[in-house]
């Protein structure tokens, strides 16, 4: 952990792991079946903690070995919220690289920073270019109702020099679902709930929802246009112009 957090310091200053290796975690998550249809109206996503301090990182470009690189966390400006305690989170790298990319989750809490964290693992190369997923339910992480959880994704360049790393990162948080968004999510078809999401502020929910029913219809347009206004609405607009280019 002091390895990727001297890492995101030098990245802050600029402008951990011994896990075994995992299987690459690729942009799409599994689809349990949803009904997928197609989007009828806009997304839009409201912040619920207009305001407050930006806890996202990254997103910068900077050199992996041979290759200039941006990575990117799929997570708002400031703490983003989920209803669900093992949430699926997303990630972009704008090209294929072939260095090792490390990925953590642990919490902000005082008491609980010092804990093992709630993940650590490492994605051998190569890491193709595109979004990719981490799903919290495949290695049994949960995350505890109201606590704000920070997670790290970098890709290393040289393991002797750390704060070479590029470093993207965000927070999340699970809260309870309301009651009004439960009453609306029972009437919703799979198209409208990433927008209902989003409207509610739940953004984790929202990319989730949309991810998978990207991963049911690769060839819908409608739907990446839709992932990619999203992703635009929170400034990261590398990943948006991803998914705008695979419509052409």
């Amino acid at each position: 952990m002091k390895n990727i957090f001297a890492a995101l310091a030098a990245l802050l200053v600029y402008g951990s792991l011994g896990a075994a290796p995992e299987k690459q975690q690729v942009a799409q998550a599994p689809t349990e079946g949803k009904k997928s249809d197609t989007p009828t109206s806009a997304i839009t996503y409201s912040a619920p903690l207009r305001g407050a301090p930006a806890t996202r990182v990254g997103g910068g470009t900077r050199s992996v070995a041979t290759k200039s690189v941006q990575l990117s966390v799929l997570a708002p400006n400031d703490t983003g919220y989920t209803t669900r305690d093992k949430p699926t989170l997303y990630w972009y790298v704008s090209e294929t690289i072939d260095k090792p990319v490390e990925l953590t989750i642990s919490s902000t809490e005082p008491l609980e920073q010092a804990a093992t964290p709630a993940i650590e693992l490492v994605l051998q190369p190569p890491v193709s270019r595109g979004v990719h997923a981490l799903s919290l339910a495949e290695h049994n992480v949960v995350l505890k109702p109201g606590v704000e959880y920070q997670w790290f994704v970098a890709a290393v360049g040289n393991a002797a020099q750390r704060s070479n790393d590029v470093i993207a990162g965000g927070t999340i948080k699970f809260v309870a679902e309301t009651d009004a968004v439960r009453a609306r999510l029972k009437e919703a078809s799979a198209a409208s709930r990433p927008a209902l999401y989003a409207g509610a502020g739940i953004w984790y929910d929202a990319i989730d929802e949309l991810s998978r029913l990207i991963a049911a219809q690769p060839e819908n347009r409608e739907l990446r246009i839709q992932r990619a206004a999203l992703l635009e609405q929170v400034g990261l607009t590398e990943a948006a112009t991803f998914d705008r280019a695979a419509l052409r």
